[in-house]
């Protein structure tokens, strides 16, 4: 991870979704989701994305398990698992998974579908944030289709190094070619919005203080 990449996730690690996604809404951009929330207490993450697309399996002939293929190619320390193609009531993550990306350093998952041994993941602090939990085995059931190339999550397309944050109010998603816009102008939200906080506990009419026209504002 190059200097300048370890800036931009730094910047965004000082952010908190709610942030993110207004800054996303000004520029008429994609990438706030809903349900996909943290899985246990875990911590907030940030880090590039590598996808993984899921489906039903339809042979019979054994395969290798789903997402481990691109567990053991990541290198990085920067990663997260964007995980698609879940199934209701389907597990598409587990404890086995969550120790082997652990020993990879990888920053944690986020699935559009469902995990199961949650306590698994929880015991190792590794974050996984998802739709919900399951005890029913991928195994058999689905398989991965591909990874590293664009998916659609929580109908949000993500591709592969795109950036991601998510905590405990949920997902965001940045296209890579707009972090830098997208953190510019989340760091002036935020900036903005602290001095609205200050202002209304100043005693400020919180009518006033939080009138559209102070938020167009953010805009010069």
């Amino acid at each position: 991870m190059t200097s300048l990449e370890n800036t931009t996730l730094t910047t965004l690690a000082s952010l908190d979704t709610n942030t993110v996604s207004d800054a996303l809404d000004f520029m008429g951009l994609p990438g706030a989701t809903y349900g996909l929330r943290p899985l246990w207490n875990c911590p907030k993450i940030v880090g590039r994305a590598s996808t993984i697309q899921l489906g039903p399996k339809t042979g019979t002939a054994p395969t290798v398990h789903l997402i481990s293929p691109v567990i053991a190619s990541i290198t990085t320390g920067d990663r997260i698992l964007v995980i698609t193609g879940g199934t209701e009531g389907i597990s598409c993550w587990g404890d086995i998974l969550a120790n082997a990306a652990k020993m990879k350093g990888i920053c944690g998952s986020v699935i559009d579908g469902m995990s199961r041994d949650i306590e698994g993941s929880e015991s190792i602090d590794y974050p996984v944030y998802g739709r919900g939990l399951t005890m029913i085995s991928a195994r058999n059931r689905l398989v991965q289709i591909a990874s590293g190339t664009p998916v659609v999550v929580a109908g949000v397309t993500v591709y592969e190094d795109d950036y991601v944050i998510a905590d405990r109010c949920g997902t965001v998603f940045v296209p890579a070619a707009k972090i830098d816009e997208v953190l510019a102008l989340a760091q002036r939200i935020a900036s903005r919005q602290d001095g609205m906080v200050q202002a209304v506990r100043a005693g400020q009419s919180v009518e006033d203080v939080m009138h559209d026209k102070k938020f167009e504002a953010i805009r010069s």
